[in-house]
């Protein structure tokens, strides 16, 4: 698209050639409009939302939404063809849930920002439940010990701002939210040492670390020997307990 001059130049000086030139790309925006039209109907939202927490067959999602089997199929096909809901066949049930998606994960924040609800995932976010929250977020931690997850984001996610989430991990754990998650990371890097054969490196990926020294200067600080170590003494420590386990025997 060539860059026009606008009628009025109100020098406001806000890029406006850039602006120009992403308003020509007039396919982008329509697939913006789609998604957007695909919601505009608040059965769809509806959906939309509760699959966006649970994968669930079609015949529990019409009786949650209190509509037919037909009338759920009408809604369900244009948001699978466009991408928003992603299925699969167990049996002769059909499951169904969002799409792992950017899109959908930015979709499903806005959803629940403008209705100003609490996602059934985070109870206390809002509420006096600030124990199942905290509960919440510590499982949603240790099942991602691998992801360098930031306040931020885990404010987003559990829709919270950083200071309350912090305090109220704090109040359920008694400690901060990094130390406690540092030492989980500690724990399980220590078990893979000694009941896997992964190098150094890729336990430090498994446990959120960025390369093998910087988890070699953290197990050192934790535990007071480098991984290495660590692994050789409780793979001595195996080996003779094996090797007395068959004195035993052999004595009986």
């Amino acid at each position: 698209m060539e860059i026009q001059k606008v009628p009025h130049d109100h020098g406001n000086g806000v890029g406006l050639e850039q602006l120009l030139e992403q308003l020509g790309r007039a396919e982008e925006f329509s697939s913006v409009a789609e998604c957007f039209r695909l919601l505009s109907d608040p059965t769809r939202v509806r959906i939309f939302w509760l699959l966006s927490h649970r994968e669930e067959c079609g015949i529990n999602l019409a009786a949650m939404l209190g509509i037919s089997g037909p009338a759920l199929s009408h809604h369900l096909r244009p948001m699978r063809e466009c991408g928003l809901l992603e299925c699969r066949r167990d049996g002769k049930e059909v499951y169904y849930r969002v799409a792992r998606r950017e899109t959908c994960e930015l979709l499903h924040r806005l959803t629940e920002q403008l209705l100003a609800i609490g996602c059934p995932l985070t109870d206390g976010c809002g509420g006096e439940d600030t124990e199942g929250l905290a509960e919440e977020l510590h499982r949603y931690l240790l099942e991602h010990l691998a992801d360098r997850v930031t306040i931020e984001q885990l404010s987003q996610r559990f829709h919270v701002n950083a200071t309350t989430l912090k305090k109220k991990f704090k109040e359920r754990y008694g400690d901060s939210l990094a130390a406690h998650i540092h030492h989980h990371r500690m724990e399980r890097a220590a078990e893979l040492l000694v009941s896997t054969d992964a190098s150094i490196g890729e336990i430090a990926a498994q446990v959120g670390f960025q390369g093998q020294s910087r988890l070699t200067s953290a197990f050192q600080a934790r535990f007071g020997v480098t991984p290495s170590n660590y692994r050789r003494r409780a793979k001595g420590k195996r080996q003779r307990e094996e090797k007395n386990g068959e004195k035993i025997g052999k004595a009986t």
